[in-house]
């Protein structure tokens, strides 16, 4: 893997990373910005993100006229349409079963909505993470068989579900599968399985998150209902599936998927729908996530989702979707408030989790392709993100295991590059897993503690051997230079017609250069706080900075401490609303000393 230019000449910054210039051909920039009259730095962040001079109009108007793909594409996409269908008017009594995450539940959300209106009862069920484990199990699939359901669709788990599919098949239970997942060859035993990322599924659409793929399911089934003369017999009128947009945008944003193609359109167009806050689920959560103005990515991804995620995580798995699910304003709130404690609980668990594991990994050193730390008495609710934050701290992939009774259940993040899904299937193939799977991002598994070093030992030698394949260097990308001058609210407006932002389109990122620090200070716990100004002289401009975990990493002190001395600073601009008035300041994520 050849790395880009070396932006500003560094080669490594104070959080270990070398700066690779974004854009690799700054004439298409150009081109861009003079066709669409935008700024130039602002052609330069859509040139860098692979959008051409013919499609640059799409991409900052995404619909779903230009993106949404045709259902029937996915393979068994129709078979499921037309056993749904046959359950409608059959009346038959219609289960999902979902995974506890965002993804879970909004999917969940999506399919319970459309069936209410339909005018028919779709029965949800969560698992317990901590009882339970991921994905669906023989025990519940038979009670939903006794309590009188024929059909259940799972959603964002199922597609390596073999042996709980299996017996669920024997006792005449009917599966559908909707998920996203890393599949193996073989498929679990059902009357459906939907997944763009089976291995014999030509439709392109594999960065679909779950709720993506259900919403499809969703059209696919509307699509058939009307067909059928289903509304014109029954007298009911079709739904405007648009109305439930905000959950798929939720959903999508959370699972940290690529924002491009057919997600990027659905994210853009469900971010409007949530800004209607027609859901009152979601309107609950947002008051107690104190969210007073129009929602973005960033607040579907750091204040929403972590709440609808705080039931699975720490407290009762069905919250977030009876949340989302829910139409009375008294009682979404309260269920707003409970997920909101819940989340406060899961943020004290986490901190104290984070601390053990990075004196573990200080203490025994990360091995060469992967970071492990492991412990009894973790709380397996959080593991997922202390995996994040390890991965970031010590720039590898990283797997986080909290162990109970002699089985751990495992949560891995990797860096971009590196297929953590397909390493976590091979460990499985291998006889090292009780269960698990993935995508190449993130994985889960299950693990006999008695396997747990033999596992380590696997992934941590197959993913070092990925990670000299592609000649990993951890990397920050940087669209352009700016002077604190330059960063104005009108700049920011501009940025803001590239997004959505996300994976995939990630937010412009800048560097200013050879900027003074100034009035660094503590704020918060390790936060640090200072001002940025042109080290050439008087009508360079000043901007406000923070940057966040700051001491965490040699970063921190460098901002307190620069003895007047200038740093390249590299990071994002965001509007400051304090006090009712806008003005923009600089979320700092790295910087690098000025060389001689």
């Amino acid at each position: 893997m050849t790395p880009r230019g070396c932006f500003l000449g560094v080669e490594r910054s104070l959080t270990g990373k070398r700066w690779e210039e974004r854009l690799a051909d700054s004439r298409l920039g150009l081109a861009l910005s003079q066709q669409l009259g935008l700024p130039e730095v602002v052609g330069r962040v859509l040139a860098a993100r692979g959008v051409q001079p013919e499609e640059a109009e799409r991409f900052l108007n995404p619909t779903l006229r230009d993106y949404l793909p045709d259902p029937s594409a996915f393979m068994d996409m129709d078979r499921a349409a037309a056993r749904l269908l046959q359950a409608v008017e059959a009346g038959e009594k219609v289960a999902v079963f979902g995974d506890y995450d965002v993804d879970g539940a909004t999917s969940s959300a999506v399919l319970a909505r459309f069936f209410a209106a339909l005018g028919v009862e779709l029965q949800i069920y969560i698992p317990d993470r901590l009882a339970e484990g991921y994905g669906p199990n023989a025990p519940a699939l038979k009670r939903l068989k006794d309590q009188g359901v024929t059909l259940v669709i799972t959603v964002d788990c199922g597609i390596t579900a073999f042996e709980a599919l299996g017996e669920a098949a024997a006792a005449g239970l009917e599966i559908i599968v909707v998920d996203h997942h890393a599949a193996e060859p073989r498929l679990p035993p059902a009357a459906a399985v939907v997944n763009p990322n089976r291995l014999d599924d030509t439709s392109g659409q594999g960065q679909l998150a779950a709720v993506g793929v259900a919403f499809l399911l969703v059209v696919a089934l509307n699509r058939a209902l009307r067909e059928a003369g289903w509304y014109a017999r029954n007298d009911r009128p079709e739904p405007d599936l648009r109305q439930w947009l905000d959950l798929v945008a939720l959903g999508t944003v959370c699972d940290v998927v690529p924002l491009t193609g057919v997600n990027r359109a659905l994210v853009a167009q469900g971010l409007k729908v949530m800004a209607a806050r027609g859901n009152v689920g979601l309107s609950a959560l947002s008051d107690v996530s104190r969210i007073d103005e129009k929602p973005g990515t960033y607040h579907a991804g750091f204040l929403l989702g972590p709440r609808v995620n705080a039931g699975g995580r720490v407290g009762e798995s069905p919250l977030g979707a009876r949340l989302l699910t829910c139409d009375d304003p008294g009682e979404a709130a309260a269920l707003a408030a409970r997920l909101d404690g819940y989340n406060a609980e899961r943020r004290e668990i986490e901190l104290q989790v984070l601390d053990q594991a990075i004196r573990q990994v200080e203490e025994a050193g990360p091995g060469e392709g992967l970071v492990v730390a492991a412990s009894e008495g973790w709380h397996a609710g959080v593991i997922g993100i202390v995996a994040s934050r390890l991965k970031e701290r010590f720039n590898k992939p990283a797997l986080v295991v909290a162990l109970e009774n002699g089985i751990g259940k495992g949560s891995a993040r990797s860096v971009p590059g590196v297929d953590l899904g397909a390493a976590v299937i091979a460990a499985r193939q291998e006889g090292l897993l009780v269960n698990g799977g993935g995508h190449p991002m993130a994985a889960g598994l299950t693990v006999a503690a008695e396997n747990l070093a033999e596992l380590t030992a696997f992934l941590d030698a197959r993913l070092a051997r990925r990670l000299a394949e592609i000649d990993y260097q951890p990397a920050l990308g940087i669209d352009g230079a700016l002077k604190p001058k330059a960063a104005t609210l009108e700049l920011l407006a501009q940025l803001d017609r590239c997004a959505p932002f996300g994976v995939g389109n990630t937010q412009p990122r800048f560097a200013l250069p050879s900027v003074k620090v100034a009035k660094a200070s503590v704020v918060g716990e390790n936060h640090v706080r200072c001002f940025l100004g042109d080290s050439q002289g008087a009508g360079g401009g000043s901007l406000k900075g923070i940057a966040f975990r700051a001491l965490d990493s040699d970063l921190g002190p460098a901002l307190l401490q620069t003895a007047g001395l200038p740093l390249h600073v590299a990071g994002r601009l965001q509007i400051d609303r304090w006090g009712g008035r806008e003005s923009v300041q600089f979320i700092i994520e790295d910087a690098a000393p000025v060389s001689a």
